[in-house]
């Protein structure tokens, strides 16, 4: 069996991530890499299929020994990718993807140079800002903090090896097929 090949996918919000990842999952050979955090559950979240739940000093562990392909502190909780778990998935011949921000993606493409980094595109930045006021669930003070943090994600794309641009979600996931087959 053919050993899978990992994918990292990032993207500011509103750009479909999220919705293009479901779609890819809908076809064989793909596994969604489930990260590990120190925050803890929310009520439906379930540890080894929403997160790897861990304390702060298991986290801590990990990282000294090297278990995380990328990890970061974010708003005082850490996130990071688990080293074993994407290897196993990768052995089974699984495409593992990861949805991660640029940060991480860069850690990924250090750690693990073999991955493709795929930035997914808004069709334009007045799109991107109708898709974000079209979901009606963040406060306008929200909104422009995405907006604005979408522009600095917006100018790393060049740091990735592939950008696609999300006009149709069908579209988008043949797009990532086709870059993902030619891997």
């Amino acid at each position: 069996m053919a050993k899978g090949k990992l994918i990292v996918i990032s993207g500011p919000a509103g750009t479909g991530k999220g919705t293009v990842i479901n779609g890819l999952m809908e076809r064989e050979r793909y596994a969604l890499s489930v990260s590990a955090t120190t925050r803890k559950p929310r009520g439906f979240e379930q540890d080894g299929l929403n997160y790897f739940f861990k304390t702060v000093e298991e986290f801590e562990e990990m990282i000294k020994n090297g278990e995380f392909l990328e990890y970061a502190k974010f708003v005082g909780n850490y996130y990071g990718t688990p080293k074993k778990y994407v290897l196993e998935k990768l052995e089974e011949g699984k495409n593992v993807l990861l949805e991660i921000e640029v940060e991480g993606a860069m850690q990924i493409k250090k750690n693990y140079p073999e991955a493709a980094l795929i930035f997914l595109l808004p069709p334009s930045e007045e799109e991107l800002e109708s898709r974000l006021r079209g979901r009606a669930t963040d406060s306008e003070e929200t909104i422009l903090k995405r907006l604005a943090r979408a522009k600095e994600e917006l100018a790393q794309k060049d740091k990735y090896d592939y950008q696609v641009v999300n006009i149709e979600v069908e579209q988008a996931v043949e797009e990532i097929e086709e870059i993902i087959r030619n891997l």
